[in-house]
């Protein structure tokens, strides 16, 4: 090899290698300059943006880990894939009668029974549920009411209520108003509860309201679920989580929350948003929730209220859940939960 062959080869080499380095620099400098995954940059108003990994808690069971990676809700609605095999798991593990279309007050509604019987100390009590679904379709009914009426061994009355958009803000109430003094009639006020999950524990403490505001005996327990009883403001609940928990969640427009159902009417009416109400004397009430539930605050802020006013009130939080998570039966936590629904149920009819 002569020296201007040694110096082709060397210039070669060079050239190669500096190419080499010229594509690597943009992605060192691409990782150099990554953002830091954990940051928080507050804007003048208070606005928080956000970035984070959250892992998962492994304090979970194997199984509700297992959901939440999967991103999807564990309250689908009744157009999903999902929603009959929900139904046939609930009853499977929980053997429920169900009459269809039984009309109580005008209205139509389910009537659930366990399947070993109602005994003879609980005939005189009677649960009523209220749907979640949006105030727009019927994503509960049957969810909610068969792990229930099995649990607390007690009818569960569950009311099919008039659906927004359709049927404006009262029309679901004045639904739920019918059944209520209908079911007076053959029963003690003290003997009723009334609970509901999302929309259905929303319209469960508008009911309380109105029953208060038209001079009828309180019920004896209610039940709010992954509810929310304010109609005006959106929380950080709202603006981080979705159904699904951490997928999916959208920025709530401030204003008017419930547009759809409530259409004009305003907001701050204390019986559309009962959270403004005067709720001393309220019935005892469970609110339940999880971190990751897109109506975390709401339910959280109902509670507080509650206390605010005196009343027998219990707040259940469970971590990394999300909305309405007990519609998934068969996993440890919905098993907890719904067993803890059931107790407070038992604990409390009737006193």
């Amino acid at each position: 090899m002569n020296a201007r062959q040694a110096q082709r080869i060397v210039f070669l080499w060079l050239v190669v290698s500096l190419c080499g380095v010229s594509r690597l620099l943009p992605a060192q400098q691409a990782q150099n300059a990554a953002p830091n995954p954990d940051v928080t940059v507050l804007d003048p108003d208070g606005t928080a943006r956000i970035s984070r990994v959250v892992p998962v808690p492994k304090t979970i069971s194997a199984e509700a880990q297992a959901l939440l990676a999967t991103g999807k809700a564990w309250c689908p609605g009744p157009r999903s894939p999902e929603f009959q095999p929900l139904i046939d798991k609930a009853r499977k593990l929980y053997p429920v009668n169900i009459e269809e279309n039984k009309i109580v007050g005008g209205v139509k509604t389910k009537w659930v029974t366990p399947a070993s019987g109602i005994p003879a100390d609980k005939k005189n009590r009677v649960l009523i549920n209220l749907h979640g679904g949006g105030f727009t379709v019927d994503s509960g009914s049957y969810v909610e009411s068969i792990p229930i009426a099995n649990l607390t061994r007690t009818l569960v009355v569950s009311v099919d209520y008039r659906l927004s958009p359709e049927n404006k803000f009262p029309a679901a109430v004045d639904d739920v108003i019918a059944v209520y003094k209908e079911l007076l009639k053959t029963h003690k006020a003290s003997n009723i509860g009334i609970y509901g999950t999302s929309a259905g524990a929303a319209l469960t403490i508008q009911a309380a309201v109105r029953i208060r505001h038209d001079g009828l005996p309180q019920p004896g327990v209610l039940g709010l679920f992954s509810g929310n009883g304010d109609s005006t403001t959106p929380t950080d609940s709202t603006a981080m989580f979705s159904t699904a928990g951490l997928v999916g969640a959208t920025i709530p427009e401030p204003g008017n929350q419930r547009k759809a159902y409530l259409g004009d009417h305003d907001p701050k009416d204390p019986l559309a948003s009962p959270i403004f109400a005067d709720l001393k004397g309220f019935p005892p009430t469970l609110c339940m929730t999880g971190t990751r539930d897109s109506a975390l605050v709401g339910t959280v802020n109902f509670n507080r209220a509650l206390r605010r006013a005196g009343v027998d009130t219990e707040l259940v939080v469970f971590d990394a859940l999300p909305h309405a998570f007990w519609y998934t039966t068969g996993v440890p936590e919905s098993t907890e939960a719904l067993q803890i629904q059931a107790s407070f149920f038992d604990r409390k009819l009737g006193k």
